[in-house]
């Protein structure tokens, strides 16, 4: 079983006990995290995709720990200019476990949502009718002639 899952902004193919490594997330090391944003899931064949997200699912995770990424260097130049810049950083990463992938019923979930719309809907107020506005027929606007330009000779 398998489900592709967005965290913080990024999306990833995960399944159980699969090391992950995302931009840093708030927690800390050791604390289980849950993320809900599923688009979409595998169990054995059985796929279920989300609109835009699978209802009721869950992918429950375990913080390992926070750790920076490899160094990149950012280097920029312009030739023939004596323009060299060169700038670098570390990504700060966080290292998470997938714990398990909950599918929650989602079949039972779209059962329930389907008996909340039949409920009776609130009665609107009726509209009171608006009177239309003649529209005025609006006149072309007066052209402008073009001046000539004198031109002196030296």
């Amino acid at each position: 079983m398998y489900a592709v899952v967005e965290i913080a902004g990024q999306q990833f193919k995960v399944e159980k006990d699969q090391k992950v490594y995302v931009n840093r997330l708030d927690g800390k090391e050791g604390s289980k995290i849950s993320f809900d944003n599923i688009l979409m899931l595998d169990n054995s064949g059985k796929i279920v995709l989300g609109d835009p997200v699978v209802k009721g699912a869950s992918v429950q995770a375990k913080i390992v720990k926070h750790l920076k990424d490899d160094k990149v260097i950012v280097f920029k130049k312009k030739r023939r200019k004596g323009y060299k810049v060169k700038n670098g950083h570390r990504q700060a990463l966080t290292q998470i476990v997938v714990e398990n992938i909950l599918e929650k019923a989602v079949k039972a979930k779209a059962k329930t949502e389907t008996s909340k719309t039949d409920a009776p809907a609130k009665k609107v107020a009726a509209k009171k009718p608006v009177a239309k506005k003649t529209a005025t027929a609006k006149k072309p606007a007066a052209k402008k002639t073009a001046t000539k330009k004198t031109v002196t000779k030296k």
